[in-house]
């Protein structure tokens, strides 16, 4: 049931007791800042008969579009994704809490950046993982112990990283390579011997190598790589740029 009840505590207040007013501070004191007010948590509310609707749609959308990516038919899954999505948003922005339809919508931008980038739309690309990367941190902080969330997450930051050092802006690229890294590790540290962790690993490394003020980390890709190169593990997004870092490319 996507629509949900929220019940209201009806709390009976009584007015507090009149309080002495304290002395005002001398004229060179500065002036005594109240603490910030707490943000008050989003307010959930239920999705109209229509929604509800579009909201069943874009599921049946959404799973013909798996279908499709799964036949290799990415035209058609991009299609499908992109008529999913904003029914699942407009189901998230009214009850942001609802951690089903937050990991609905991780996925469904992800899987939709997926099907635009083996289209060649890179244009499209980038701004469906940056929608995606706070959901997915969320996810991740919720479930650290998810290998799989972790490396999509690490996978969302390390290609927008790598946009970012595509337009020459290093700067910009870096936090996202760092943030990477770390679960990267972590996803090798737990299954050493999986080709999909240890080729997220070394796109970080690569990424951060080039940016990062930290030593060491071209020639920690370098040598992982060209041990991946040997036992066939390394994938086709990361040969050729081992490839030109050990002088073998041509």
């Amino acid at each position: 049931m996507l629509s949900r009840s929220i019940l209201t505590a009806l709390l009976t207040l009584t007015a507090p007791l009149a309080l002495a007013q304290p002395p005002a501070p001398p004229p060179e004191s500065p002036p005594v800042e109240s603490p910030p007010a707490e943000q008050a948590p989003p307010v959930a509310r239920d999705l109209t008969q229509a929604e509800i609707i579009a909201f069943n749609r874009a599921v049946t959308a959404f799973t013909a579009g798996q279908t499709a990516q799964q036949k290799g038919d990415n035209e058609t899954a991009a299609a499908q994704y992109d008529a999913a999505l904003p029914a699942i948003r407009t189901a998230v922005e009214a009850d942001p809490a609802n951690s089903d339809n937050v990991h609905f919508l991780a996925n469904a931008l992800y899987a939709a950046a997926a099907a635009h980038g083996a289209l060649g739309q890179r244009d499209q690309v980038i701004p469906l993982y940056e929608e995606a990367l706070p959901h997915w941190r969320r996810i991740v902080e919720a479930k650290p112990a998810d290998a799989t969330s972790r490396n999509i997450l690490a996978g969302i930051l390390i290609q927008i990283g790598n946009h970012r050092l595509a337009d020459h802006d290093r700067a910009g690229a870096d936090p996202y390579y760092a943030e990477a890294l770390p679960l990267a590790r972590k996803g090798v540290e737990e299954q050493p011997g999986d080709p999909a962790a240890r080729n997220i690993l070394l796109s970080a490394l690569i990424g951060a190598g080039q940016t990062s003020t930290e030593e060491g980390m071209l020639e920690e890709a370098l040598t992982m790589g060209k041990a991946m190169i040997a036992d066939g593990s390394i994938d086709a997004s990361n040969r050729p740029t081992l490839d030109a870092m050990s002088g073998t490319a041509g």
